[in-house]
């Protein structure tokens, strides 16, 4: 049996700290990704030339990257392991005697030079180009959802609406009231609907729930997965409302396009991106196949007929009733054009008078009425589009392609640790959710890039 000998303190160590980190390691597979020089170049004008020299942002952008690599969500004790592993030091860049920056410079770096500059969008779409240089995105189908994160927001600290509310009381006065006060006309109702909470720590986090689950104050995260090896182009942070989130995938879609010059061929989403006006946005504006599921409402049961009972011609633009009979948008000539367009933006199709007074099918068609009127969305000929795609092979393909946002979201919160928001506001939530999703990037390279050659690695 072997005895740890008690040795005086070396005066001397031989130590290379390179090589306490094996080969394999996750952080010296993504190291190679990060280059740091456009970062600084972006940055340069948001900081003086005088005075002493800040804590590199280098330095803090590569801790906070091991912080969501490795769900540590407290920056406090991000800043102790850092100290104390020594993967963490080797790829932060400190030695062994570097000191570790103090918590507190990244919450004023955040509040101050990281947000007037945008730096972690930056970051994020720095990572995409070398996903997109790696191989790894492919830009022929792009899958979008939403993920509901709950909230830094206690449910104690809330108030019912309608409840008056001072928000200039200095207790609750703080930087995420402001944001919400500067956008209160569209966080208080948002779609003509009242809110039914108001969080007086993070006002713009929605009070809802997932189905089945216990409603929060939370936040939606919304990405746009390319769903080749799942790398994620863009996301936003939006209120937890489908308002919002459809918006945010237009904004996204847009930005994915200025930004990177991709635009898919396909796009994937679930019953939340299935409603008529952004599936016109998707086929008549941006030319891309809709393989979404088309939201439709089921409608009450009736014995009597429904619009289903009656075809549409396109070509002619009129429908045929279950009697053969026509129903048409304008039965005469105006001499002042119309364009026939109710406020809930649809066009109107009635038969003739005189059609339905001696059709037998009448008190099952339009018993109390002279005539029937059926009414067309002027977005219907996109959900024609996609009942069309629905026989389809490849959009059969598309629902299990669609997976993997979901996937996405699951290792979001069980490898990330992202259950949780710990900044507040649209700005805070914004960078949570920015330099998630770039981690998880970053291990998307880590696992799928090819891998250099041995001389390369040696010449490094």
């Amino acid at each position: 049996m072997g005895r740890l000998e008690e040795d005086g303190a070396k005066l001397f160590y031989e130590f290379s700290l390179d090589e306490m980190v094996p080969a394999d390691h996750l952080l010296r597979k993504i190291g190679r990704f990060l280059d740091f020089d456009d970062i600084r170049a972006h940055l340069k004008p948001f900081y003086s030339h005088t005075g002493r020299p800040s804590v590199d942002p280098e330095l803090m952008c590569r801790m906070l990257i091991v912080g969501y690599c490795y769900g540590i969500r407290s920056e406090r004790r991000l800043c102790e392991e850092v100290h104390l592993n020594l993967a963490y030091r080797w790829f932060c860049k400190l030695g062994i005697e570097d000191k570790v920056p103090n918590h507190s410079t990244f919450s004023k770096a955040r509040h101050g030079r990281f947000r007037e500059s945008d730096l972690f969008r930056k970051l994020f779409e720095q990572v995409v180009l070398s996903c997109m240089s790696e191989g790894l995105v492919k830009g022929e189908g792009f899958a979008v959802d939403a993920s509901l994160i709950r909230a830094d927001a206690s449910e104690d600290r809330a108030v019912e609406q309608g409840e008056p509310i001072n928000w200039s009381d200095p207790k609750i006065a703080s930087r995420p009231v402001t944001e919400y006060l500067d956008a209160i006309d569209q966080a208080e109702t948002e779609n003509g609907t009242p809110r039914k909470k108001i969080s007086l720590t993070d006002p713009t986090a929605r009070w809802t729930a997932a189905v089945g689950g216990k409603a929060r104050f939370t936040w939606s995260t919304n990405y746009l997965l390319d769903v080749e090896t799942s790398v994620i182009m863009d996301v936003e942070a939006t209120p937890a409302h489908r308002t919002a989130e459809v918006d945010a995938a237009k904004l996204m879609i847009d930005r994915t396009e200025d930004r990177f010059g991709l635009k898919p061929k396909r796009l994937m989403g679930d019953g939340a991106y299935g409603a008529g006006e952004i599936l016109a946005w998707i086929v008549d504006k941006k030319k891309i196949a809709p393989h979404v599921a088309l939201l439709e409402p089921p409608g009450a049961p009736t014995t009597n007929f429904t619009v289903k009972d009656f075809v549409y011609d396109q070509d002619r633009d009129l429908y045929t009733c279950p009697n053969g009979k026509e129903l048409r948008h304008q039965l005469r000539n105006y001499k002042v054009p119309r364009s026939g367009i109710t406020k809930d933006k649809k066009r109107m199709y009635r038969s003739s008078s005189s059609d339905c007074a001696v059709c037998p099918l009448k008190d099952k068609c339009c018993p109390n009425a002279r005539n029937k009127r059926v009414g067309r969305s002027i977005y219907e000929h996109a959900r024609d589009e996609v009942r069309r795609l629905r026989e389809t092979d490849e959009y059969e393909q598309s629902r299990r392609d669609r997976k993997k946002v979901e996937m996405s979201f699951a290792h979001l919160k069980c490898q990330h640790g992202l259950r949780r928001l710990r900044l507040r506001g649209p700005t805070g939530a914004n960078d949570e959710f920015l330099l998630a999703a770039t981690t998880q990037n970053l291990r998307k390279l880590a696992r799928y890039a090819p891998k250099p050659s041995t001389t390369l690695q040696n010449a490094a």
